[in-house]
């Protein structure tokens, strides 16, 4: 089954009809009240919606949406961890409930809320696990997606999180090599799932493939070096690292191994890009949309890409298949140039730990003035 999207700009449309699920990379309280996610729904063709800690703080920083909420926890004693706890579990759940017809239409493929563990638990299976496992019941839809970030000892915790039946988005994957740890992770958890009664029919996962960050790391290096050659593989690094993920999911598809979980009814791990706001403004604004178009990935956008794409995007069909070889030169010409990828890749996955750590922080300073200014009663 799928989604009409009639009324929305021919280029979210097509994009949608090329087999891209357009979701989106914000959410907050004013936007679910407003009618803000609905409209985007209708309008723009949105089909699912991902959340980190930097969107959650931003939410809270901004306006007054949550005062009447933070009052509540207040008069209550609650502490700070249970009240951000509460406060995002509340906007996941009713972004799950705005998305039901989109996740129903589509048979679970779509219609999904992602919301991620502690990132300070980044490091910890266990208690990744144990967080994973709370904010599941939490939420209490099935149309949920738990966030575990692909660390070493994240995909422990991926695999033991989708052994219990429960679906997971795995994000801050930048590396092709630890793409494909988390494609086994996945297939280890549904097998585990699968031999102890689970149904896989409803259990859903997407792999967060970063784009923008490869190219915001690579092309310093590039504009260093200064030659000609290399200055002009500026901006190709993320596109050939993705398209070579992309083929590396079309070859995980074809396994025995993926096909016998298949016949049980599994769905697979859909690539999701993930950071495809355009950080150089000397770039195309929708460029790490209509250079990644394939049959059954999602690209999650900020509003600002949304609607730069609604406005001028292009749809030239598939733009990943046939890519592969042209992708691999242009990973070798950068490495050739003396930038390594694997060290790039691997500060970039530190790097994203510690900004979500940062904005996790964040996010409690600004609940723990909430909840003290609505305990003096301030305005």
């Amino acid at each position: 089954m799928s989604v009409q999207h009639s009324t929305a700009p021919a280029p979210v449309r097509e994009l949608s009809e090329a087999g891209v699920s357009i979701w989106l990379d914000d959410l907050s309280r004013e936007r679910l009240r407003g009618g803000g996610l609905a409209e985007l729904i209708s309008s723009r063709a949105v089909v699912g919606v991902t959340t980190n800690p930097t969107i959650f703080a931003s939410a809270l920083a901004a306006g007054d949406a949550y005062d009447a909420q933070l009052a509540e926890l207040a008069a209550a004693g609650t502490d700070v961890e249970a009240a951000v706890e509460r406060i995002t579990t509340d906007d996941v759940r009713e972004a799950a409930d705005v998305l039901r017809p989109v996740y129903d239409a589509t048979d679970g493929v779509d219609g999904r809320v992602s919301i991620e563990v502690d990132p300070r638990l980044a490091r910890d299976a266990d208690r990744t696990v144990e967080t994973a496992v709370r904010l599941w019941r939490t939420v209490d839809r099935p149309n949920v997606l738990i966030k575990i970030p692909a660390t070493v000892e994240g995909l422990d915790a991926i695999e033991r999180t989708l052994a219990q039946g429960i679906s997971v988005n795995v994000t801050l994957i930048f590396s092709l090599a630890r793409y494909r740890q988390v494609m086994d992770a996945f297939l280890a958890g549904l097998e585990q799932a699968r031999d102890s009664g689970h149904d896989v029919t409803r259990i859903a996962s997407v792999a967060s493939f970063f784009v923008s960050r490869v190219d915001s790391a690579v092309d310093p290096a590039l504009t260093a070096i200064g030659t000609p050659e290399a200055l002009e593989q500026r901006g190709r690094a993320a596109i050939a690292n993705a398209r070579l993920a992309y083929e590396a999911y079309e070859q995980l598809v074809q396994t025995d191994r993926w096909r016998a979980l298949e016949s049980a009814g599994a769905h697979p791990q859909r690539p999701l890009w993930a950071s495809t706001g355009v950080k150089n403004p000397d770039y195309r604004d929708t460029m790490y949309v209509d250079e990644l178009i394939a049959p059954g990935v999602v690209n999650t956008m900020p509003q600002a890409t949304l609607d730069a794409f609604a406005d001028h995007g292009v749809v030239l069909g598939d733009t990943v298949a046939d890519t592969y070889t042209a992708s691999r030169s242009t990973l070798e010409a950068i490495e050739s140039f003396g930038v390594s990828l694997d060290q790039v890749t691997e500060h970039l996955e530190a790097e994203g730990v510690q900004k979500f750590e940062a904005s996790w922080t964040e996010l409690l300073s600004t609940v723990a003035a909430g909840l003290a200014r609505a305990g003096d009663g301030a305005p």
